[in-house]
């Protein structure tokens, strides 16, 4: 089998060849490897790497197979994490320059459980500074670009993983997601980013315990893929309170749903999004094409109030709680982005916080009357096709300037405050040719039965060459003009050069 048909396999099928031995794990990464090699410098998607350590546990993980031990839900396939999540002895940057050379001692629980289940690590997946917004473009890394056309960008924050799946160049990759940063860049990439219910997955990273607004969750080239990483990651753990059991295997094999029965509502901007008319086109052609696949498809109406200002308070509390140490140090060592969300919070009171969270409660309220009538919900995942990501935001959509650089993230913050459970589903192109994402919102707290019902239709899109998973064409894919790194302030060191890391036994690779 050569290499590229082998990271083209869906990740449960590279999983199965790996447990009859047809497939060794050190095949596969090698595989992987190829592929970051070959693409990742049109893209620029993965930051730090260890593959020397990630070649040393394949050829563990291909011993335990021939020996017919016990093997783990995510044995031998190789991963990366987004550069927010702290790696065990691999360069953990944020994307910040004053966290350059930090190489943490321990895994967060996040990655600490996949590779309990067997997964290797291979690198880092590039990210905004310090995840603040939806263009993936730091000072440390530069940015990503779009793996359809990389003189654009990929979104974020979640951007390098998504770009990273979309290219094959590994079957699983982190994210999270506070205004939409797991979907987003799904979206942009033609891939899946699922934002569970907080809680679901533990998201340990976050120092507002309580806050639903942050959550960690999966991506994946396919719903399948997304549900084998929820698989392996959901569950309690006592670093996030708000984190509950689950059935977490159950999630490996969502139930089957028809489609027939299902009961849909849908809208362009929830009546308070500005969207471009180009992406309203694009949203009611998908719905007409839906029509006859369920039995109900109607528009719906709702008023969820000021969720813009309601947004603005709870988002700034958590970058005021994460940036508080840094910006008193130095405020100038904060790109524009964290910089302005610390000081928007600086400026809030405790009484805009107490009606931020009040009115929190009133939109979740409001919203979940809406699954009175329908079992999903279905909008455009983003207001705009992808803009090049030498621009900061889209500052201005359908002539209407935009008040911040997050205020374009309304479809996906929106949801963000109602924290029902959602996921950007691949449906065809835009006009632009760009891949277009169905954001797909399921019911309080229901997460299997939003999944089921988002792998039916994926399953259903397929046989619509329309509404099919784009796939960029790598043979075709030109580098970025300017380069990617170009907005990189000194240049990182050599992604291949071993340095100290204080955890004994091990080497991070920069």
């Amino acid at each position: 089998m050569n290499y590229s048909a082998i990271v083209e396999i869906p990740a449960a099928e590279l999983r199965r060849l790996i447990g009859t031995r047809q497939l060794s794990p050190v095949e596969l990464l090698e595989a992987c490897i190829a592929r970051i090699e070959a693409t990742n410098p049109l893209v620029n998607a993965i930051t730090a790497t260890c593959f020397d350590r990630a070649r040393e546990e394949a050829r563990l993980a291909e011993s335990a197979v021939m020996r017919g031990a016990s093997l783990g839900l995510l044995h031998g396939l190789p991963f990366a994490v987004k550069d927010l999540e702290d790696t065990a002895g691999v360069l953990s940057t944020m994307g910040t320059p004053s966290l350059r050379d930090n190489v943490p001692a321990h895994d967060v629980e996040l990655v600490r459980r996949l590779r309990d289940a067997g997964a290797i690590l291979v690198g880092k997946t590039n990210v905004p500074e310090m995840g603040a917004g939806a263009n993936t473009r730091n000072p440390v890394w530069g940015a990503t670009g779009n793996p359809f056309n990389p003189n654009l960008n990929a979104g974020g924050s979640s951007g390098g993983s998504a770009a990273a799946l979309a290219l094959d160049m590994l079957p699983i990759c982190t994210g999270s997601d506070t205004g939409g940063s797991l979907r987003i860049p799904a979206a942009c990439c033609g891939v899946v980013g699922f934002r569970p219910s907080p809680g679901l997955v533990p998201n340990a990273r976050k120092l507002l315990g309580w806050s639903p607004i942050s959550v960690a969750g999966p991506m994946g080239r396919t719903v399948a893929e997304a549900c084998l990483q929820l698989a392996a990651t959901a569950g309690h753990f006592a670093g996030d309170p708000l984190s509950y059991p689950a059935d977490a295997v159950s999630f490996l094999n969502p139930r089957a749903l028809d489609l027939s029965e299902l009961r849909v509502g849908w809208t362009e901007d929830f009546g308070i999004c500005d969207v471009d008319p180009a992406i309203r086109r694009t949203m009611r052609d998908r719905v007409s094409k839906m029509r006859g696949m369920v039995a109900e498809c109607e528009e719906v109406s709702v008023s969820l109030g000021d969720v813009h200002r309601c947004f603005d308070v709870l988002r700034a509390e958590a970058f005021v709680a994460g940036t508080c140490a840094a910006y008193e140090r130095d405020p100038d060592s904060l790109g524009p982005n964290p910089r302005t969300n610390y000081e928007m919070g600086m400026r809030m009171s405790l009484l805009e916080s107490a009606w931020a969270h009040s009115e929190q409660t009133k939109i979740i309220k409001t919203f979940q009357g809406l699954f009175d009538r329908y079992d999903i919900i279905l909008s455009p995942t983003t207001p705009v096709s992808p803009f090049p990501w030498t621009q900061l935001y889209a500052d201005v959509i359908d002539g209407k300037p935009q008040e911040n650089y997050y205020r374009w993230l309304a479809l996906t913050y929106l949801i963000t405050l109602t924290t029902h459970p959602a996921i950007s589903l691949p449906c065809g192109v835009d006009e632009y040719e760009m891949p277009f994402g169905l954001q797909v919102v399921g019911g309080f707290r229901d997460d299997l039965r939003l999944l089921s019902t988002a792998h039916a239709l994926e399953c259903e899109f397929e046989r619509h060459p329309s509404l099919t998973r784009p796939r960029p064409t790598i043979s075709s894919t030109r580098r970025a003009v300017p380069a990617l790194d170009s907005i990189v302030t000194a240049p990182p060191a050599d992604r291949y050069r071993h340095v100290p890391n204080g955890a004994a036994g091990s080497s991070a690779v920069v």
